[in-house]
């Protein structure tokens, strides 16, 4: 789909255009004018128009930030993973921005978020209407900041993404060679989503909104298929040799027990490249060293 019908490309700017925010970034590219921002700008990916500035620093913000914006992505990740990193990343920062967006005209502002904002511990099936109410201070500050975004005055969605993976987020799949991972049995629901499906769903949201297509205020983003831990860690002790895991290895997940349904993602028309782990993990698997 085009992202829009006349000669005049659109204007997206990602803030934050780290891991994540690159590879939406470069999604766009052949179809809009799309800046990145981030504090070390000659990383940003070939193709997209960098803008150095931290966001903690308003003024500097303020001194880069493009006008006649279409669209903006909000991807920033903590500095630190502590509550004072955590806020500033998921708030702080976004106020900064918002700030500089003064008098624009944002079709779009696209938050990108965490399942982690879910403390459902007991196996419960959570979509957008669940009850978030977070127990950790980072999921807190996490939705801190979705409620910024949707006070913004702009047209606003949150994406909340599950755990990602791929071939640049590898850790959980060498934890499990390594001997690391030996969840009980049966061990907690776990959700995850493809780095690649992670980018190419903000690309589909943004494209939808720019040609005029309902885009709802909020989405789970996760794959099709959620699973308890010990399948995921055992599945990949088959496919090859790992080591036994070690004494001290873990024995539970991180996010409590949830299934994360992404019906709604489905119905705006998005498909999965990598619906199921096994899909992802075996492509890593099969390109591993």
């Amino acid at each position: 789909m085009a992202i829009t019908e006349s000669n005049k490309l659109p204007r997206i700017l990602v803030a934050g255009c780290g891991k994540l925010g690159g590879n939406i970034a470069s999604l766009l590219i052949d179809q809009a004018e799309v800046f990145g921002l981030r504090r070390t700008p000659d990383r940003v990916p070939d193709g997209v128009q960098p803008l150095g500035a931290d966001l903690m620093e308003a003024d500097q913000v303020n001194a880069v930030i493009p006008s006649r914006l279409d669209a903006v992505i909000y991807c920033l990740t903590p500095s630190s993973y502590d509550e004072q990193g955590y806020r500033d990343a998921y708030v702080t920062g976004l106020i900064n921005l918002l700030a500089s967006l003064s008098g624009q005209a944002v079709q779009r502002l696209v938050f990108i978020s965490s399942t982690s904002v879910y403390a459902q511990d007991d196996d419960a099936w959570v979509d957008e209407s669940s009850p978030t109410e977070p127990e950790r201070a980072s999921g807190q500050a996490i939705l801190a900041g979705e409620r910024t975004a949707l006070e913004s005055g702009f047209p606003a969605t949150i994406v909340r993404f599950s755990g990602i993976y791929g071939p640049s987020r590898r850790r959980f799949l060498e934890a499990v060679v390594a001997g690391n991972m030996d969840p009980a049995s049966p061990g907690p629901f776990s959700n995850r989503i493809h780095e690649a499906d992670a980018a190419a769903i903000v690309a589909h949201l943004i494209n939808k909104s720019l040609v005029g297509e309902p885009v709802e205020d909020c989405y789970v983003a996760s794959d099709c298929e959620p699973v308890r831990l010990d399948e995921v860690v055992h599945w990949v002790q088959e496919q090859l040799p790992c080591a036994a895991p070690k004494a001290d290895a873990r024995k539970g997940g991180r996010a409590g027990s949830k299934r994360c349904s992404n019906q709604r993602l489905l119905d705006s028309g998005y498909r999965f490249r990598y619906p199921d782990f096994r899909a992802g993990y075996l492509e890593m698997i099969t390109g591993r060293p």
